[in-house]
């Protein structure tokens, strides 16, 4: 679906230009320390009737020169978010004098560590509508990239530059994740600046169907990375694995990221994710326009007053909603679900990845087959395929059979459920559906090309791949 009338509209104001205000400096202090039950009763306030279950998408894309391939600097993206801004009326977000967002209605722009550019979308009703607002987006930035002589690429790994070469964006609370990150995992920075991911995010009616739905995700997240695979090269050479993003993250922070298993316990539920996110180490509190240092320290901690940055000083509901940001299993639980497996990509193919999602979990039949399927799986291969896919994708032998095969299963869930939705949101699943039927996913093609027409050489990937 596309979007022909994009500009209408465009100059219907000036943009605003809006402080930077995390949470917690908007929080109103509440007149009583929170407790358990509060926090409980946060991620219970996400439960809403059917007829109220949107869709939400985000997509991160690496910025580069297109003349250098470098990547792209923070006066680049200065540059590409007052320009957007600027023509089509969207709110700038600034820290300090520095832009580091815009914000147009539901939707956002952001900045990863590393220059990421990431859209987040407006919750909507059907995958017609994510796709038109997703053109949308791209059709503004690249209005002004193409006056820049900057190029966005899109892949789930940064092919050819090493960490050292890539700025890092001008965010406060950056430069206290980049000092923490070598402490618990060899691979924190590399995730930082060197990574792009597409995402999902969707509703749930009640504890039990979140439940439900989480299960069914996290089960299937290993077949979603499969399918979407697309992060094959590193420092300017294959690196070994299809994923090279996914297999990233299992070596960034163990205390916060993985498979999450206590989610299968016959006692899971709203309770037990709190008792999670409490023992997770935090990041930063935000108090008096500063971001303090509290690494190290947990948010059971900063519940008891006991924060050394900060000392006697309580949380707001808002500094538990930031913290369970910083959390990265690969299905993330706030008020909605967040499917976190995929790698970034092209938009003509990640528009499958939504499609994907909502099929399966937005429809009762879909969403139980799922659940009959992986009703057998055991922690330890629901982590075998989470260890494997990186390597081996959709050719990771499972159960008596490849995995390409349970992914042909699964996208026929996926293309019933859409068809019993009644939006005639199928066709969304096409290119997927050859993807599960070959078993080649996008970074096996990309690795033909490296070997066959590129010459081993991967500067021809930022034509391939560039938006």
């Amino acid at each position: 679906m596309h979007v022909d009338n994009a500009e209408v509209g465009q100059r219907r104001r000036r943009s605003a230009i809006v402080a930077a205000r995390p949470p917690t400096e908007a929080a109103v202090i509440a007149a009583e320390p929170l407790t358990k039950e509060d926090l409980i009763g946060y991620l219970a306030s996400g439960c809403k009737p059917k007829e109220n279950w949107r869709i939400g998408t985000e997509q991160e894309r690496f910025g580069f020169d297109l003349k250098t391939l470098r990547p792209m600097k923070y006066e680049h993206i200065a540059e590409l978010l007052n320009g957007i801004a600027d023509r089509f009326d969207w709110d700038k977000i600034m820290e300090g004098n520095n832009i580091i967002a815009l914000k147009q209605g539901k939707q956002s722009i952001t900045l990863e560590a590393g220059g990421q550019f990431e859209h987040s979308g407006a919750p909507l009703e059907t995958l017609h509508q994510v796709c038109a607002e997703v053109n949308s987006h791209l059709y503004q930035v690249k209005a002004v990239l193409k006056e820049m002589g900057i190029g966005l690429l899109d892949i789930g790994c940064q092919p050819k530059w090493e960490v050292k070469d890539i700025p890092m964006m001008p965010k406060e609370r950056f430069e206290i994740i980049r000092n923490y990150m070598p402490k618990v995992g060899s691979l924190g920075l590399d995730m930082m600046f060197r990574t792009c991911t597409a995402q999902v995010n969707l509703d749930f009616s009640s504890e039990a169907d979140m439940i439900k739905k989480l299960r069914a995700s996290l089960a299937l997240q290993p077949i979603a990375t499969a399918l979407f695979a697309n992060s094959p090269f590193t420092e300017g050479k294959p690196n070994g694995f299809l994923s090279m993003r996914s297999l990233i993250w299992t070596d960034t922070d163990k205390d916060r990221t993985g498979m999450i298993p206590f989610v299968f316990d016959d006692t899971f539920g709203f309770e037990k994710y709190v008792e999670y996110a409490l023992d997770i180490p935090m990041y930063f509190v935000y108090r008096n326009k500063r971001h303090f240092d509290c690494t190290g320290m947990t948010f059971r901690d900063f519940m008891a007053g006991k924060l050394r940055c900060i000392p006697g000083e309580l949380p707001t509901m808002n500094d538990w909603e930031m913290h369970l940001g910083t959390i990265y299993p690969e299905v993330r639980l706030k008020r909605y679900l967040e499917m976190r497996g995929a790698d970034g990509g092209p938009w003509s193919r990640l528009r499958a990845l939504p499609a994907f999602w909502v099929g399966l979990l937005y429809d009762e039949v879909s969403l139980q087959n799922v659940l009959d399927m992986i009703a057998d799986w055991t922690a330890e291969e629901r982590q075998m395929l989470r260890d494997q896919v990186p390597k081996t994708g959709l050719k990771t032998p499972f159960h008596g059979r490849l995995l390409k095969h349970v992914a042909q299963d699964v996208v026929q869930f996926a293309k019933a459920g859409l068809e019993r939705r009644g939006f005639n949101e199928t066709g969304f699943l096409n290119e997927l559906e050859e993807v599960a039927r070959t078993g080649v996913t996008p970074a096996e093609k990309l690795l033909e090309l490296y070997y066959r027409k590129w010459g081993q050489n991967i500067d021809p990937v930022f034509e391939e791949l560039l938006y």
